[in-house]
């Protein structure tokens, strides 16, 4: 039997789960009792301090649990590195990508409502997207077949990489979806759909989807159906005036490679719900609604005696959907053996032995192609820091505390 493994990379927080409780601030228990090694744990520790003792970030929180027992809670750094206010616990983030997952969540629940298939043309869902040309180097042209929704939930529907929009000033973050939709209606597509991975708009596009499906704006919908069900209290497109105070800064780099803050104009006011609700990377959350919500995919879609999404539909989730030949790459060359599913990337990992994983990073969630194992051997690891606004760097922690996991002894119990 082989333990699995999931690594989310959020955007300061890093979290190992188990696979039952929810609740992040129970009183630690003894790391033997759930496979884990103490001076594993410490080593754990002293890899994720090193990235800020060195200068990489500004703060990290790591939580370990298994089995629904957390084993180790560690807030380091600060929030502000003029004000030196350290970090917390309960230190809310800017989830950045790892708002995807989020969304791909609720446009599965709509997928078991039968309110859209895989096969359906995306355009029974937008119809301002019939038609759509496709850029070639000799022209436009039509779609060879139309795009699918099992495209758009894999980053394959044509669309182009986010920078090819950005030049256009697209997203306007100060209209609604509604708006962006029907700009992307009148661009070609970058690519012929299903023919190519490009990491772009397309869970903004299922944000969008999600609110027509619905019937609800998306920050409602996310709320109702998510949020207030698994307790992540502290989770939405903006933040509560009370909880201000609790919100990491941004950060980048100076030229001489030196972590400093963003400038404001690089990272919109936490307190100001934004007129675009970005399904892409548009949410605040913290340690403890993460766990919550990474805990009860883990446990594969039920949590706090309710069922979010069946255990088929979470495996659905972890099911490659891309086209033979098409490649995805994470800010760099191709990867083989990578593949993308509804929101999830998969892949082989190099991982210890006995282990298979899952990884989301900033884009993914990456697993063996071999059907998930008993929920009770599964171990969750969401990993958040609030670095700049490279994605290098969510990278380099996600490795680092891949490297440190094999050093924390869990072991294939029961």
């Amino acid at each position: 039997m082989k333990a699995r493994i999931v690594v989310v990379a959020l955007g300061g927080v890093t979290l190992l789960a188990g696979a039952a409780g929810l609740r992040a601030d129970n009183h630690p228990a003894a790391p033997e009792s759930v496979g884990f090694s103490a001076d594993g744990l410490k080593t754990l520790e002293h890899t994720m301090r090193a990235l800020v003792d060195e200068g990489q970030l500004a703060n990290v929180t790591t939580l370990v649990a298994r089995h629904g027992k957390v084993v180790y809670l560690d807030a380091y750094g600060v929030l502000d590195l003029e004000t030196k206010k350290p970090v917390r616990s309960d230190t809310i983030f800017r989830l950045a990508s790892m708002t995807k997952p989020i969304v791909g969540v609720a446009m599965m629940m709509l997928w078991e409502q039968g309110k859209w298939t895989l096969d359906d043309p995306v355009a029974k869902h937008i119809p301002e997207f019939a038609g759509l040309k496709v850029s070639t180097p000799s022209g436009e042209v039509p779609q060879a077949t139309p795009m699918t929704m099992r495209q758009l939930m894999s980053h394959s529907a044509g669309f182009d990489v986010n920078a090819g929009y950005a030049k256009l000033g697209l997203p306007e973050r100060d209209k609604p979806l509604q708006a962006f939709i029907d700009k992307l209606a009148k661009l070609p597509l970058a690519a012929q759909p299903g023919t190519d991975w490009r990491y772009g708009p397309s869970v903004d596009i299922q944000g969008y989807v999600v609110e027509k499906l619905s019937g609800q704006p998306l920050d409602v919908f996310l709320r109702t159906k998510i949020f207030d069900p698994l307790g992540m209290k502290d989770t939405g497109f903006s933040v509560e005036t009370s909880k201000l105070d609790r919100v990491s800064s941004v950060f980048t780099y100076s030229a001489d490679k030196h972590l400093i803050k963003a400038p404001a104009d690089a990272q919109r006011s936490p307190g100001i719900k934004p007129a675009f609700l970005s399904g892409s990377g548009g949410l605040f959350s913290t340690t403890d609604d993460y766990y919550r919500f990474a805990q009860m995919v883990l446990n594969g879609g039920e949590a706090n005696g309710k069922r979010f999404l069946k255990a088929s539909t979470v495996q659905l989730m972890r099911t490659n959907v891309l086209a033979e030949g098409v490649a995805v790459d994470t800010f760099g060359p191709p990867q083989p053996g990578l593949g993308f599913a509804n929101g999830a990337a998969r892949m082989p990992l190099s991982l210890p032995p006995g282990l298979t994983g899952d990884f989301f990073d900033q884009v993914s969630n990456a697993a063996e192609p071999s059907a998930a194992p008993p929920v009770a051997r599964q171990v969750a690891m969401p990993i958040a820091f609030q670095p700049s606004q490279s994605q290098s760097l969510g990278m380099t922690a996600s490795a680092a505390a891949m490297r440190s996991t094999s050093a924390c002894g869990s072991s294939p119990v029961s």
